[in-house]
Protein backbone atom coordinates (compact mmCIF):
# COMPACT_ATOMS: atom_id res chain seq x y z
CA UNK A 1 0.00 0.00 0.00
CA UNK A 2 1.42 3.22 -0.57
CA UNK A 3 1.27 6.92 1.06
CA UNK A 4 1.95 9.95 0.03
CA UNK A 5 5.17 11.82 1.98
CA UNK A 6 6.37 15.52 1.61
CA UNK A 7 9.68 16.19 0.54
CA UNK A 8 11.86 19.11 -0.26
CA UNK A 9 15.09 19.07 -2.31
CA UNK A 10 18.14 18.66 -0.27
CA UNK A 11 20.63 21.41 0.38
CA UNK A 12 23.87 21.68 1.39
CA UNK A 13 23.11 24.22 3.89
CA UNK A 14 20.23 26.03 5.26
CA UNK A 15 18.18 29.15 3.20
CA UNK A 16 19.49 32.30 4.47
CA UNK A 17 17.77 35.26 5.86
CA UNK A 18 17.97 36.97 2.21
CA UNK A 19 17.21 33.96 0.16
CA UNK A 20 13.74 33.46 2.91
CA UNK A 21 12.44 36.60 1.17
CA UNK A 22 13.82 36.41 -2.62
CA UNK A 23 13.37 33.88 -5.53
CA UNK A 24 15.63 31.39 -6.13
CA UNK A 25 16.61 30.19 -8.83
CA UNK A 26 16.62 26.65 -8.42
CA UNK A 27 13.89 25.50 -5.88
CA UNK A 28 12.28 22.06 -5.78
CA UNK A 29 9.58 21.67 -7.46
CA UNK A 30 6.88 19.47 -6.26
CA UNK A 31 5.07 19.20 -3.05
CA UNK A 32 4.59 15.60 -2.72
CA UNK A 33 7.04 11.83 -3.48
CA UNK A 34 6.08 8.47 -2.79
CA UNK A 35 7.10 6.07 -0.77
CA UNK A 36 5.65 2.58 0.87
CA UNK A 37 5.23 2.31 4.72
CA UNK A 38 3.90 -0.09 6.27
CA UNK A 39 0.65 -1.39 5.93
CA UNK A 40 -2.19 -0.84 8.76
CA UNK A 41 -5.89 -0.16 9.19
CA UNK A 42 -6.81 3.57 8.13
CA UNK A 43 -10.05 5.90 9.22
CA UNK A 44 -11.76 7.54 6.07
CA UNK A 45 -12.21 11.00 5.69
CA UNK A 46 -16.11 12.30 5.56
CA UNK A 47 -17.27 15.33 4.36
CA UNK A 48 -20.57 17.55 4.29
CA UNK A 49 -21.55 18.11 1.36
CA UNK A 50 -24.89 19.35 -0.24
CA UNK A 51 -27.12 16.49 -1.87
CA UNK A 52 -26.32 15.36 -5.50
CA UNK A 53 -28.40 14.81 -8.61
CA UNK A 54 -27.90 10.39 -9.63
CA UNK A 55 -23.81 10.88 -10.92
CA UNK A 56 -23.75 11.85 -14.70
CA UNK A 57 -21.44 10.12 -17.34
CA UNK A 58 -17.75 12.14 -17.71
CA UNK A 59 -19.21 14.10 -20.52
CA UNK A 60 -17.15 17.06 -21.58
CA UNK A 61 -19.69 19.19 -22.52
CA UNK A 62 -22.84 20.50 -21.22
CA UNK A 63 -26.06 20.14 -21.76
CA UNK A 64 -29.71 22.03 -21.16
CA UNK A 65 -30.65 19.59 -18.40
CA UNK A 66 -27.19 19.76 -16.60
CA UNK A 67 -27.46 21.92 -13.58
CA UNK A 68 -25.13 24.58 -12.83
CA UNK A 69 -22.87 25.40 -10.11
CA UNK A 70 -23.48 28.52 -7.70
CA UNK A 71 -20.70 30.16 -6.61
CA UNK A 72 -22.18 32.36 -4.95
CA UNK A 73 -23.88 30.09 -2.55
CA UNK A 74 -21.21 28.14 -1.29
CA UNK A 75 -18.78 28.40 1.73
CA UNK A 76 -15.71 30.46 1.12
CA UNK A 77 -12.12 30.05 4.02
CA UNK A 78 -10.97 33.63 4.44
CA UNK A 79 -8.15 32.72 6.82
CA UNK A 80 -6.64 30.41 9.39
CA UNK A 81 -7.27 31.39 12.62
CA UNK A 82 -3.58 30.83 13.98
CA UNK A 83 -2.61 33.63 11.83
CA UNK A 84 -5.40 36.10 12.66
CA UNK A 85 -4.78 38.87 15.31
CA UNK A 86 -7.87 39.57 17.14
CA UNK A 87 -6.61 43.33 17.79
CA UNK A 88 -7.11 44.27 14.52
CA UNK A 89 -9.27 44.02 11.09
CA UNK A 90 -8.50 41.84 8.41
CA UNK A 91 -9.26 42.47 5.00
CA UNK A 92 -9.68 40.08 2.49
CA UNK A 93 -11.18 39.51 -1.05
CA UNK A 94 -12.99 36.28 -2.23
CA UNK A 95 -14.59 36.01 -5.64
CA UNK A 96 -13.93 39.57 -6.38
CA UNK A 97 -15.71 40.59 -2.78
CA UNK A 98 -14.34 43.20 -0.46
CA UNK A 99 -14.52 42.00 2.96
CA UNK A 100 -13.57 42.59 6.44
CA UNK A 101 -12.75 40.06 9.12
CA UNK A 102 -12.53 41.20 13.21
CA UNK A 103 -13.10 39.76 16.29
CA UNK A 104 -16.17 40.63 18.35
CA UNK A 105 -14.49 40.36 21.99
CA UNK A 106 -18.21 40.99 23.16
CA UNK A 107 -19.50 37.90 21.69
CA UNK A 108 -16.45 35.87 21.33
CA UNK A 109 -16.28 35.30 17.63
CA UNK A 110 -15.30 36.15 14.35
CA UNK A 111 -17.68 38.47 12.30
CA UNK A 112 -17.53 39.49 8.70
CA UNK A 113 -18.88 42.33 7.44
CA UNK A 114 -18.03 44.19 3.82
CA UNK A 115 -15.54 46.18 3.67
CA UNK A 116 -16.97 49.04 2.97
CA UNK A 117 -18.42 51.76 5.59
CA UNK A 118 -21.86 52.95 4.86
CA UNK A 119 -20.55 56.59 5.37
CA UNK A 120 -18.92 57.72 2.73
CA UNK A 121 -17.61 53.71 1.16
CA UNK A 122 -14.01 54.01 3.43
CA UNK A 123 -12.50 50.37 3.68
CA UNK A 124 -13.56 49.33 7.12
CA UNK A 125 -10.59 46.95 7.19
CA UNK A 126 -8.73 50.05 7.54
CA UNK A 127 -9.92 50.99 10.85
CA UNK A 128 -9.48 49.53 14.11
CA UNK A 129 -10.90 47.86 17.36
CA UNK A 130 -12.30 50.37 19.79
CA UNK A 131 -12.34 49.98 23.79
CA UNK A 132 -15.84 48.73 23.26
CA UNK A 133 -14.96 46.15 21.05
CA UNK A 134 -16.50 47.73 18.15
CA UNK A 135 -14.92 48.00 14.58
CA UNK A 136 -14.34 51.80 13.98
CA UNK A 137 -13.99 53.11 10.85
CA UNK A 138 -10.84 55.20 10.58
CA UNK A 139 -12.05 58.03 8.31
CA UNK A 140 -14.83 59.52 10.14
CA UNK A 141 -14.79 56.98 13.62
CA UNK A 142 -18.57 55.47 12.88
CA UNK A 143 -18.65 52.18 15.16
CA UNK A 144 -20.31 49.30 14.60
CA UNK A 145 -21.10 46.39 16.43
CA UNK A 146 -21.23 42.32 15.63
CA UNK A 147 -24.47 42.58 14.16
CA UNK A 148 -23.16 44.98 11.51
CA UNK A 149 -25.70 47.54 13.20
CA UNK A 150 -24.14 51.18 13.74
CA UNK A 151 -23.50 52.27 17.49
CA UNK A 152 -22.08 55.25 17.54
CA UNK A 153 -21.94 58.49 14.78
CA UNK A 154 -19.25 61.32 16.27
CA UNK A 155 -20.99 63.48 14.11
CA UNK A 156 -24.39 63.51 15.40
CA UNK A 157 -25.46 65.62 18.14
CA UNK A 158 -26.39 63.68 21.30
CA UNK A 159 -29.94 65.63 21.37
CA UNK A 160 -30.82 65.22 17.66
CA UNK A 161 -31.88 62.53 16.51
CA UNK A 162 -30.77 58.57 16.22
CA UNK A 163 -29.25 58.79 13.14
CA UNK A 164 -27.23 55.67 13.75
CA UNK A 165 -30.48 53.47 14.29
CA UNK A 166 -31.13 54.04 10.36
CA UNK A 167 -30.70 50.61 8.16
CA UNK A 168 -29.26 53.24 5.84
CA UNK A 169 -26.46 53.19 8.78
CA UNK A 170 -25.74 49.65 9.27
CA UNK A 171 -23.03 47.15 7.25
CA UNK A 172 -23.62 44.08 5.12
CA UNK A 173 -22.93 41.29 8.02
CA UNK A 174 -22.03 37.83 6.06
CA UNK A 175 -22.67 34.26 8.33
CA UNK A 176 -19.26 32.69 8.96
CA UNK A 177 -18.12 29.87 11.00
CA UNK A 178 -14.89 28.37 12.28
CA UNK A 179 -14.20 25.10 11.16
CA UNK A 180 -11.22 22.84 11.14
CA UNK A 181 -8.81 26.05 12.65
CA UNK A 182 -10.25 27.94 9.39
CA UNK A 183 -12.45 31.06 9.47
CA UNK A 184 -15.64 30.34 6.34
CA UNK A 185 -18.12 32.68 4.87
CA UNK A 186 -20.99 32.72 3.17
CA UNK A 187 -20.99 35.49 0.38
CA UNK A 188 -24.94 36.28 0.90
CA UNK A 189 -25.80 38.68 3.56
CA UNK A 190 -29.75 38.77 2.73
CA UNK A 191 -31.64 37.64 5.82
CA UNK A 192 -32.95 34.39 4.34
CA UNK A 193 -28.90 33.10 5.20
CA UNK A 194 -28.62 34.00 8.69
CA UNK A 195 -29.61 30.03 9.53
CA UNK A 196 -27.40 28.92 6.15
CA UNK A 197 -25.70 26.87 8.82
CA UNK A 198 -28.59 24.35 9.74
CA UNK A 199 -28.73 23.89 5.73
CA UNK A 200 -25.25 23.34 4.57
CA UNK A 201 -21.75 23.59 6.15
CA UNK A 202 -18.10 23.60 4.83
CA UNK A 203 -16.31 20.58 3.95
CA UNK A 204 -14.90 18.99 6.89
CA UNK A 205 -11.78 17.17 7.60
CA UNK A 206 -11.98 15.01 10.88
CA UNK A 207 -7.94 14.88 10.69
CA UNK A 208 -7.41 18.36 11.30
CA UNK A 209 -9.03 18.64 14.50
CA UNK A 210 -7.42 15.33 15.46
CA UNK A 211 -5.05 16.14 18.15
CA UNK A 212 -2.88 13.04 17.60
CA UNK A 213 -2.09 14.69 13.67
CA UNK A 214 0.20 17.71 13.17
CA UNK A 215 -1.83 20.75 12.56
CA UNK A 216 0.32 23.27 10.79
CA UNK A 217 -1.30 25.32 8.16
CA UNK A 218 0.14 27.90 5.77
CA UNK A 219 -1.08 30.66 3.45
CA UNK A 220 -0.08 32.20 0.40
CA UNK A 221 -1.67 34.51 -1.94
CA UNK A 222 -0.83 33.57 -6.09
CA UNK A 223 -0.63 35.75 -8.79
CA UNK A 224 -2.45 33.44 -11.58
CA UNK A 225 -5.85 32.60 -11.18
CA UNK A 226 -7.75 29.65 -9.23
CA UNK A 227 -8.91 27.29 -12.35
CA UNK A 228 -5.18 27.32 -13.15
CA UNK A 229 -4.06 26.80 -9.34
CA UNK A 230 -6.47 24.02 -8.44
CA UNK A 231 -5.30 21.88 -11.62
CA UNK A 232 -1.40 22.51 -11.08
CA UNK A 233 -2.21 21.09 -7.40
CA UNK A 234 -4.16 18.15 -9.25
CA UNK A 235 -1.23 17.25 -11.41
CA UNK A 236 1.36 14.66 -9.75
CA UNK A 237 3.43 14.16 -12.77
CA UNK A 238 5.44 17.73 -12.21
CA UNK A 239 7.63 15.69 -9.51
CA UNK A 240 11.76 16.76 -8.28
CA UNK A 241 13.01 15.04 -11.58
CA UNK A 242 10.38 15.40 -14.27
CA UNK A 243 12.92 13.20 -16.62
CA UNK A 244 12.70 10.56 -14.30
CA UNK A 245 8.79 10.13 -14.13
CA UNK A 246 6.92 7.42 -14.11
CA UNK A 247 3.53 6.24 -15.32
CA UNK A 248 0.83 7.35 -13.04
CA UNK A 249 -2.49 5.70 -12.90
CA UNK A 250 -5.89 6.93 -11.57
CA UNK A 251 -9.54 6.11 -12.19
CA UNK A 252 -12.35 8.57 -11.79
CA UNK A 253 -15.07 6.74 -9.52
CA UNK A 254 -17.50 9.48 -9.36
CA UNK A 255 -17.69 12.79 -10.97
CA UNK A 256 -20.88 15.14 -10.46
CA UNK A 257 -22.05 18.76 -9.39
CA UNK A 258 -20.40 17.99 -5.62
CA UNK A 259 -17.23 17.25 -7.03
CA UNK A 260 -15.22 13.66 -8.18
CA UNK A 261 -13.69 10.78 -6.26
CA UNK A 262 -10.49 9.75 -8.21
CA UNK A 263 -8.65 6.10 -7.23
CA UNK A 264 -4.76 6.20 -7.31
CA UNK A 265 -2.17 3.78 -6.95
CA UNK A 266 -0.76 5.69 -4.27
CA UNK A 267 -4.28 6.99 -2.55
CA UNK A 268 -7.86 8.31 -2.73
CA UNK A 269 -8.09 11.75 -4.43
CA UNK A 270 -11.13 14.36 -3.57
CA UNK A 271 -12.37 17.44 -5.17
CA UNK A 272 -15.13 19.08 -3.07
CA UNK A 273 -15.91 22.37 -5.39
CA UNK A 274 -15.43 25.25 -5.01
CA UNK A 275 -12.50 25.02 -2.61
CA UNK A 276 -11.54 21.59 -1.30
CA UNK A 277 -9.01 19.38 -2.57
CA UNK A 278 -6.99 16.83 -1.06
CA UNK A 279 -5.34 13.48 -1.16
CA UNK A 280 -5.07 10.55 1.68
CA UNK A 281 -4.58 6.81 1.44
CA UNK A 282 -6.01 4.07 0.61
CA UNK A 283 -8.31 2.09 2.84
CA UNK A 284 -6.61 -0.91 4.79
CA UNK A 285 -8.48 -4.34 4.90
CA UNK A 286 -8.85 -5.45 7.66
CA UNK A 287 -7.31 -8.57 8.40
CA UNK A 288 -8.93 -10.34 11.08
CA UNK A 289 -12.52 -10.42 9.09
CA UNK A 290 -11.50 -9.30 5.40
CA UNK A 291 -13.30 -6.55 5.28
CA UNK A 292 -12.45 -2.42 5.58
CA UNK A 293 -12.17 -0.78 9.34
CA UNK A 294 -12.44 2.18 8.20
CA UNK A 295 -16.00 2.59 9.86
CA UNK A 296 -14.34 1.73 13.28
CA UNK A 297 -12.82 4.60 15.24
CA UNK A 298 -9.23 4.89 15.31
CA UNK A 299 -9.21 4.55 19.89
CA UNK A 300 -10.70 0.77 19.04
CA UNK A 301 -7.79 0.42 17.26
CA UNK A 302 -4.91 -1.58 18.54
CA UNK A 303 -1.95 0.78 18.71
CA UNK A 304 -0.15 -1.50 16.77
CA UNK A 305 -2.48 -1.54 13.63
CA UNK A 306 -2.78 2.34 13.29
CA UNK A 307 -1.98 3.27 10.21
CA UNK A 308 0.64 5.94 9.59
CA UNK A 309 -0.93 8.63 7.72
CA UNK A 310 -0.11 11.85 5.59
CA UNK A 311 -2.69 13.80 4.22
CA UNK A 312 -2.20 16.61 1.40
CA UNK A 313 -4.73 19.55 1.69
CA UNK A 314 -5.11 22.06 -0.24
CA UNK A 315 -7.71 25.16 0.22
CA UNK A 316 -7.80 27.31 -3.11
CA UNK A 317 -9.96 30.46 -3.27
CA UNK A 318 -11.01 32.57 -6.01
CA UNK A 319 -9.93 36.03 -5.56
CA UNK A 320 -10.35 37.83 -8.82
CA UNK A 321 -9.62 37.04 -12.39
CA UNK A 322 -5.32 35.87 -12.73
CA UNK A 323 -5.58 36.24 -8.50
CA UNK A 324 -5.86 33.02 -6.08
CA UNK A 325 -5.42 32.28 -2.26
CA UNK A 326 -3.95 28.75 -1.16
CA UNK A 327 -4.11 27.43 2.30
CA UNK A 328 -2.31 24.46 2.96
CA UNK A 329 -2.19 21.67 5.68
CA UNK A 330 -0.30 18.37 5.58
CA UNK A 331 -1.43 16.87 8.37
CA UNK A 332 -0.01 13.33 9.85
CA UNK A 333 -0.22 11.41 12.68
CA UNK A 334 3.48 10.23 13.15
CA UNK A 335 6.94 11.83 13.99
CA UNK A 336 4.32 14.58 15.80
CA UNK A 337 7.23 15.84 17.97
CA UNK A 338 8.76 17.36 15.09
CA UNK A 339 6.23 20.52 14.71
CA UNK A 340 6.62 20.03 18.42
CA UNK A 341 10.37 21.20 18.01
CA UNK A 342 10.56 23.40 14.64
CA UNK A 343 8.78 26.75 14.18
CA UNK A 344 6.47 26.96 11.73
CA UNK A 345 8.20 29.54 9.60
CA UNK A 346 11.43 26.91 8.97
CA UNK A 347 8.20 24.33 7.37
CA UNK A 348 7.08 27.73 5.48
CA UNK A 349 10.78 28.55 3.41
CA UNK A 350 10.23 24.85 1.89
CA UNK A 351 6.93 24.87 1.08
CA UNK A 352 7.12 28.50 -0.46
CA UNK A 353 10.03 27.26 -2.69
CA UNK A 354 7.70 25.05 -4.03
CA UNK A 355 5.15 27.46 -4.96
CA UNK A 356 7.97 29.30 -6.00
CA UNK A 357 9.04 26.84 -8.73
CA UNK A 358 6.50 27.15 -11.50
CA UNK A 359 4.79 30.45 -10.53
CA UNK A 360 6.15 32.40 -13.73
CA UNK A 361 5.34 29.73 -16.23
CA UNK A 362 1.99 29.34 -14.77
CA UNK A 363 1.07 32.65 -14.54
CA UNK A 364 2.12 32.88 -18.38
CA UNK A 365 0.21 29.50 -19.12
CA UNK A 366 -3.02 30.72 -18.04
CA UNK A 367 -2.72 34.00 -20.26
CA UNK A 368 -2.02 31.58 -22.86
CA UNK A 369 -5.74 29.66 -22.16
CA UNK A 370 -7.36 32.98 -21.83
CA UNK A 371 -6.13 33.42 -25.06
CA UNK A 372 -7.79 30.24 -26.80
CA UNK A 373 -10.82 30.58 -24.63
CA UNK A 374 -11.38 28.45 -21.45
CA UNK A 375 -14.13 26.53 -23.36
CA UNK A 376 -11.24 25.33 -25.72
CA UNK A 377 -8.89 23.54 -23.40
CA UNK A 378 -9.41 20.22 -24.31
CA UNK A 379 -9.19 20.86 -27.85
CA UNK A 380 -5.82 22.85 -26.81
CA UNK A 381 -4.15 20.82 -24.70
CA UNK A 382 -2.69 17.10 -25.95
CA UNK A 383 -3.44 15.00 -22.62
CA UNK A 384 -3.21 11.58 -23.47
CA UNK A 385 -1.43 9.87 -20.30
CA UNK A 386 -3.40 8.67 -17.55
CA UNK A 387 -1.17 11.15 -15.09
CA UNK A 388 -3.69 13.68 -16.13
CA UNK A 389 -6.43 12.25 -15.24
CA UNK A 390 -7.46 14.71 -12.33
CA UNK A 391 -6.51 17.61 -14.53
CA UNK A 392 -9.22 16.56 -17.07
CA UNK A 393 -11.61 15.72 -14.23
CA UNK A 394 -11.46 18.91 -13.11
CA UNK A 395 -11.43 20.92 -16.36
CA UNK A 396 -14.56 18.30 -17.33
CA UNK A 397 -16.80 19.31 -14.21
CA UNK A 398 -15.60 23.27 -15.13
CA UNK A 399 -16.95 23.23 -18.29
CA UNK A 400 -20.15 21.03 -17.74
CA UNK A 401 -21.00 22.79 -14.37
CA UNK A 402 -19.95 26.30 -14.76
CA UNK A 403 -18.99 26.87 -18.44
CA UNK A 404 -15.56 26.38 -17.96
CA UNK A 405 -14.50 29.10 -16.08
CA UNK A 406 -16.02 30.92 -12.38
CA UNK A 407 -18.43 33.09 -12.41
CA UNK A 408 -17.58 36.74 -11.15
CA UNK A 409 -21.30 37.74 -11.21
CA UNK A 410 -20.94 41.20 -12.48
CA UNK A 411 -17.90 42.12 -10.37
CA UNK A 412 -15.91 41.33 -13.34
CA UNK A 413 -15.55 40.85 -17.55
CA UNK A 414 -13.11 37.78 -17.30
CA UNK A 415 -9.98 39.94 -18.70
CA UNK A 416 -6.63 38.83 -16.79
CA UNK A 417 -4.35 42.06 -15.02
CA UNK A 418 -1.36 42.52 -17.35
CA UNK A 419 1.87 40.81 -16.64
CA UNK A 420 3.91 42.52 -13.78
CA UNK A 421 7.53 42.17 -13.96
CA UNK A 422 8.98 38.65 -12.84
CA UNK A 423 10.49 40.08 -9.42
CA UNK A 424 6.84 41.26 -8.20
CA UNK A 425 5.27 38.02 -9.12
CA UNK A 426 7.97 36.38 -7.82
CA UNK A 427 7.44 38.88 -4.37
CA UNK A 428 7.67 36.71 -0.97
CA UNK A 429 6.94 39.26 1.55
CA UNK A 430 3.69 40.40 0.52
CA UNK A 431 2.60 37.16 -1.04
CA UNK A 432 3.16 35.54 2.53
CA UNK A 433 5.16 36.61 5.04
CA UNK A 434 3.01 39.82 5.80
CA UNK A 435 -0.56 37.43 6.22
CA UNK A 436 1.54 34.78 8.03
CA UNK A 437 1.82 35.32 12.51
CA UNK A 438 5.09 32.92 12.82
CA UNK A 439 6.67 34.29 9.60
CA UNK A 440 6.21 37.63 10.34
CA UNK A 441 7.40 37.30 13.99
CA UNK A 442 10.33 35.32 12.80
CA UNK A 443 11.22 38.26 10.30
CA UNK A 444 11.46 41.08 12.69
CA UNK A 445 13.42 38.62 14.69
CA UNK A 446 16.22 38.56 12.22
CA UNK A 447 16.07 41.91 11.22
CA UNK A 448 17.30 42.88 14.84
CA UNK A 449 19.54 39.85 14.72
CA UNK A 450 21.31 41.67 11.92
CA UNK A 451 21.13 45.18 13.16
CA UNK A 452 22.88 43.64 16.73
CA UNK A 453 25.56 41.82 15.05
CA UNK A 454 26.02 44.90 12.63
CA UNK A 455 26.30 46.41 16.31
CA UNK A 456 28.84 44.03 17.44
CA UNK A 457 30.78 44.65 14.35
CA UNK A 458 31.21 48.36 15.01
CA UNK A 459 32.20 47.37 18.67
CA UNK A 460 35.24 44.92 17.55
CA UNK A 461 36.51 47.69 14.91
CA UNK A 462 36.25 50.56 17.68
CA UNK A 463 38.01 47.74 20.34
CA UNK A 464 40.92 47.08 17.14
CA UNK A 465 41.25 50.70 16.80
CA UNK A 466 42.04 51.19 20.39
CA UNK A 467 44.55 48.72 20.68
CA UNK A 468 46.55 50.58 17.83
CA UNK A 469 48.14 53.69 17.01
CA UNK A 470 48.89 56.80 14.45
CA UNK A 471 47.28 56.72 11.35
CA UNK A 472 45.60 53.39 11.06
CA UNK A 473 44.09 54.27 14.30
CA UNK A 474 42.61 57.49 13.07
CA UNK A 475 41.38 55.64 9.65
CA UNK A 476 39.41 52.72 11.84
CA UNK A 477 37.74 55.79 14.33
CA UNK A 478 36.87 57.48 11.19
CA UNK A 479 35.41 54.12 9.86
CA UNK A 480 33.31 53.15 13.02
CA UNK A 481 31.81 56.21 13.03
CA UNK A 482 30.72 56.58 9.37
CA UNK A 483 29.06 52.86 9.61
CA UNK A 484 27.22 54.01 12.84
CA UNK A 485 26.10 56.81 11.12
CA UNK A 486 24.81 54.46 7.83
CA UNK A 487 23.31 51.90 10.65
CA UNK A 488 20.85 55.05 12.25
CA UNK A 489 19.93 55.78 9.09
CA UNK A 490 19.47 52.22 7.83
CA UNK A 491 17.36 51.60 11.45
CA UNK A 492 15.25 55.05 10.85
CA UNK A 493 14.22 54.33 7.64
CA UNK A 494 13.37 50.37 8.43
CA UNK A 495 11.04 52.10 10.98
CA UNK A 496 9.29 54.73 9.16
CA UNK A 497 8.65 51.28 6.54
CA UNK A 498 6.91 49.47 9.19
CA UNK A 499 4.98 52.06 10.55
CA UNK A 500 3.65 52.17 7.09
CA UNK A 501 3.10 48.82 7.06
CA UNK A 502 1.18 48.37 9.85
CA UNK A 503 -0.82 51.36 8.96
Amino acid sequence: MAAINLITTPHTKPPSFHQWCTPHQNPPLSFFSFTKPKPTTLHLLYCTKPNSPTTPSLSSHNSDTDPQFDWFSQWYPLAGVCDLDERVPHGRRVLGMDVVLWWDKNEGEWRVFEDRCPHRLAPLSEGRIDGWGRLQCVYHGWCFGGDGGCRFVPQAPTDGPAVHISKKACVASYPCIVQNGIVWFWPNADPQNKAILSKKKPAYIPELDDPSFTRSMGTREIPYGYEILIENLMDPAHKVDREGGKPLNFDVETHDINGFLAKGELGMSKFIPPCVFYVYPHPVEDQSNGSFSSSRPVKELPTQQTQRKFLLIFICIPVSPGKSRLIWAFPRNFAVWIDQIVPRWMFHVGQNLILDSDLYLLHVEEHKIKEIGPLNWQKACYVPTKSDTLVVAYRKWLKKYSGGQVDWGRKFDGSLPPTPPREVLMDRYWSHVVNCSSCSVAYKGLNALEVVLQVASVGLIGLVAATKQGTISVITRHLAVHQLHCLHLKQTHETEVEGQREK
